[in-house]
């Protein structure tokens, strides 16, 4: 991934650009008419990381969030609290959308998928 790239002619910085006709990826300077050609088509790369401690807690925090739909049809295997907070996300290592319930007791907080 390439770093902040700065103007050779006036030291701003260089910021992306696209060369339609060339079809190749430059960065030019807006205060002069500097330009060079990118060694890298990377401009930006986020990397997010998570801790585990960090991912169950929004598992956990689901069950109070009011914007997502409840289910009285399933009950907790651990408590057996009659109701559930259900959304459906992508599963570790595993293709297509997986349900996953979440217990809506407080001092419960048990999650299963379907």
């Amino acid at each position: 991934m390439s770093t902040m790239k700065f103007c050779r002619e006036c030291n701003n910085i260089l910021y992306p650009r696209e060369d339609r006709d060339q079809k190749i990826l430059l960065y030019a300077c807006r205060n002069c008419d500097h330009q060079e050609i990118a060694d890298d088509n990377c401009v930006y790369r986020n990397e997010v990381h998570h801790s585990v401690a960090e991912r169950t807690q929004v598992l956990q925090d689901v069950a109070a969030d009011p914007t997502l739909p409840r289910t009285k049809a399933v009950t907790c295997t651990v408590c057996k609290h009659p109701e559930a907070v259900f959304f459906q996300a992508t599963s570790r290592g595993e293709e297509g959308m997986t349900l996953f319930f979440v217990c809506c007791n407080p001092s419960c907080g048990h999650r299963w998928r379907d």
